[in-house]
């Protein structure tokens, strides 16, 4: 059997990436360009600005990813990209990209979801099995996805508003801590104590989420002390907020996996990255369910990347998802529940 050799292409916010995956798991390059260091003036991603960066960055970021890899477009199985979710403006840039070398060299154009990428990033550290439950936490996402086989997605849960990720920069931000505001927040919660009562999130279905009231109770605690002319250790505050953020996920986690009994279940995702939530799942989770197998992603694989997507476009391209040149970006997205090959 001759080998599939799939070139990924991801724009979907402000990290433009190329990569080149050989028989689904095999890597052949990986590169991304960030724009970390321009959107950190502004205090988070400004849409406009990582359009630009796309534009300028795209061509050279997909040369580059061949060149590594050591193919040409002409030995290409397919292309695959992320058609969304995502900004509007960056997804743009990497779909024109990808239907442009599609036309140019005859190949079949493959998109991919972005959380579906999360997701079998998991495939680079193992086999995946399946059923399988993937918790989904992003800065745009957090949810609980059941895949009953290899190109099925069910969405059990998701949050009532904001996402872990999102939640996590705002109290960075109020606690003024650099951007991005989640990855200090954990830093700066390894040095403090969880003894600062914050308000529960509840919710209405035991598989969704909710951050918003957390989140609140947060800026209301320090705008309490400010009032009262009160101090209060930012290190613990970070803490207490963490291991609430966190309980938030690992309860309707639990009720997923005792309702639903999966083979393994995979974290997905940025804040993924998370060494907090690393560590619970490792710990907690891996002990209370000991028949379920649990695969973190490296660091590496957590963020944005295009080798998620060449790995997610491998298997969509053997499930014969295509799309023709009339494909455009699709913000709002939602991931395929349908295991059947379609097309997009």
């Amino acid at each position: 059997m001759s080998d599939t050799i799939i070139l990924a292409i991801e724009s979907s916010c402000d990290e433009t990436a190329a990569a080149v995956a050989r028989n689904d798991t095999e890597i052949l390059s990986n590169i991304v360009s960030s724009q970390i260091d321009v959107h950190k003036d502004f205090g988070g991603v400004v849409p406009e600005v990582a359009s630009r960066i796309h534009v300028e960055n795209i061509s050279a970021v997909i040369d580059e990813a061949l060149k590594q890899a050591n193919v040409k477009p002409s030995d290409l199985d397919a292309i695959a990209v992320t058609q969304g979710p995502g900004l509007i403006g960056s997804l743009h840039v990497g779909v024109q990209a990808a239907k442009t070398l599609a036309w140019a060299f005859s190949k079949p154009l493959v998109p991919v979801h972005h959380i579906a990428g999360h997701i079998y990033a998991n495939a680079l550290v193992t086999k995946l099995e399946f059923p399988l439950l993937a918790l989904v936490v992003s800065g745009g996402h957090t949810e609980l996805v059941y895949m009953k086989d290899e190109w099925s997605f069910e969405i059990l849960g998701t949050t009532q508003d904001d996402a872990i990720g999102e939640a996590g920069d705002k109290v960075g931000r109020v606690l003024k801590l650099p951007y991005p505001g989640g990855v200090y927040v954990d830093r700066l919660a390894k040095q403090g104590k969880n003894i600062y009562p914050l308000a529960k999130p509840k919710t209405q279905n035991e598989l969704d989420f909710s951050f918003s009231g957390l989140k609140s109770s947060v800026l209301q605690f320090i705008d309490r002390c400010e009032r009262k002319q009160m101090s209060f250790e930012p290190a613990d505050l970070a803490c207490s907020y963490q291991e609430c953020a966190l309980q938030e996920l690992l309860d309707p986690t639990r009720s997923a996996l005792k309702q639903y009994r999966p083979k393994m279940m995979v974290l997905a995702g940025g804040v993924a990255a998370n060494s907090r939530l690393r560590e619970l799942v490792e710990q907690d989770l891996s002990r209370e369910f000991a028949d379920v197998s649990f695969v973190i992603p490296p660091l590496s694989c957590c963020t944005d990347n295009a080798a998620m997507i060449a790995v997610a476009g491998s298997v969509a391209y053997r499930h014969g998802v295509r799309g023709d040149f009339s494909l455009t970006a699709d913000p709002g997205m939602e991931l395929c529940v349908d295991s059947e090959a379609s097309n997009q």
